[in-house]
């Protein structure tokens, strides 16, 4: 099993590029089922979530070209099986969001219960409630979702009781070939949700409220193909500027964008990064000084995202004060709190709130990642550790940052994969 070993000390500098996103690929690729007609996606990351996705859409008999210059050609015209086996689902909470396409075009779908990180409860029930709203008939036997309609989807009203970005994503594209129109109320808002609904609107959807908590879509007969390319990696450019300040660094990243970051930059500033955006690129200089404590609280999109606060729960750790890290998400999310405290830091748990006394310095230890964000915190504990620090179980790590280690050793990091 690959591990990663980081030697501590390094100050970051240089400049990087941003991969798409994770988070907006995933549904793009289950929204292919929707057409039988070819579409071109760019700006693909190449992640082992993305490989399961692509190796899911080709069981069910999707024909798809990779090219790395012109981009993944993908044609969904003759799928063939309308089955989503565990031995794929199990690893990829994401795979879930085939479900309301295959019951949209075909008629029918079996999903398996999803898997994924172990950071808290995830279900489906919400996803499940709002088919059921749009007139599928939904049966859950010996662990798999068994959905089916005859004819198509109704457009429906539907009130998510709590946000669900996943549930938004299931609905919203079972929307687009409905009969009639959907009304989505308490629809996730984040910019991965905006990047399907205009993924969908290139497809011919009709879609309004982009951006928003309320959603309308008309649903049509027919999706076309269309050339789109997936948004960057917001989350991947939020845990290389926070390692950068953890390290007093001073780095650029490339090829993504400050509009969907604005929570996480404000607390970058707080904690003293001078930072400045252009178009395509964010710069953080930190000018060799130690960060400032700085407390975080997650929640929904516009909010802090949950999916940084791991990285700055790191930071935290060797920067100057007290601050308090609330996890307003899921529940498990503070668990690599543990590890970090093998190596040195001072993080107390009240509930779901970690209290954090900063350190000057952390100490190498071996850890061990228990989820995707809680893999790239004890990244960035080891580039501000003394030692040589080994970060195990980083398939985790693997499913949401493209060649992370390579990326870090250009910024002048010492950080190589082992077996």
């Amino acid at each position: 099993m690959d591990k990663l070993e980081i030697t501590g000390g390094a100050c970051l500098s240089g400049e990087i590029r941003i991969s798409g996103s994770k988070n907006a690929a995933l549904p793009i690729l289950a929204g292919v089922l929707l057409s039988e007609e070819t579409i071109t996606l760019g700006n693909l990351p190449h992640l082992h979530d993305v490989t399961t996705m692509i190796a899911l859409l080709r069981t069910m008999g999707v024909e798809i070209t990779m090219d790395a210059e012109a981009g993944v050609e993908i044609n969904a015209g003759n799928v063939n099986n309308t089955t989503a086996p565990y031995d794929l689902v199990r690893t990829m909470r994401a795979s879930i969001l085939v479900l309301g396409p295959l019951v949209a075009r075909f008629g029918r779908a079996r999903v398996s219960f999803p898997g994924g990180c172990s950071i808290g409860s995830r279900p489906v029930d919400l996803h499940l409630k709002a088919l059921q709203a749009m007139g599928a008939e939904i049966t859950v036997t010996e662990g798999y979702i068994d959905a089916v309609c005859d004819g198509r989807l109704k457009g429906a009203h539907v009130l998510f009781e709590t946000v669900t970005v996943g549930g938004t994503e299931n609905i919203l594209m079972a929307a687009a070939l409905a009969d009639g129109t959907t009304i989505i109320e308490n629809a996730a808002r984040e910019p991965e949700i905006e990047d399907l609904a205009n993924f969908l609107l290139a497809m011919g959807a009709k879609i309004s409220g982009i951006g928003t908590s309320v959603l309308k879509v008309e649903g049509v007969e027919r999706l076309h193909g269309c050339r789109y390319r997936v948004m960057p990696d917001r989350i991947e450019t939020g845990t290389y500027l926070v390692a950068a300040a953890a390290t007093r660094g001073s780095i650029t990243v490339k090829d993504t964008s400050s509009s969907y970051l604005e929570a996480v930059l404000l607390k970058l500033e707080e904690a003293g990064a001078d930072i400045s955006v252009g178009e395509d690129w964010i710069k953080l200089d930190m000018h060799g000084r130690r960060p400032k404590s700085v407390n975080i609280k997650t929640a929904p999109y516009p909010a802090f995202p949950t999916d940084m606060q791991a990285q700055f729960t790191a930071m935290n750790a060797v920067s100057d004060g007290v601050s308090r890290v609330t996890e307003t998400i899921f529940e498990n999310r503070l668990m690599q709190t543990h590890e970090m405290n093998r190596m040195g830091a001072n993080i107390s748990i009240e509930g779901h709130t970690a209290i954090i006394t900063g350190t000057e310095k952390l100490q190498a230890a071996p850890v061990m990642a228990s989820d995707l964000r809680a893999s790239a915190a004890l990244v960035i504990a080891g580039l501000v550790a003394e030692g040589h620090t080994v970060v195990d179980r980083i398939y985790h790590i693997d499913r949401g940052y493209e060649c992370i280690e390579e990326k870090f050793q250009m910024l002048g990091a010492t950080v190589r994969r082992v077996s």
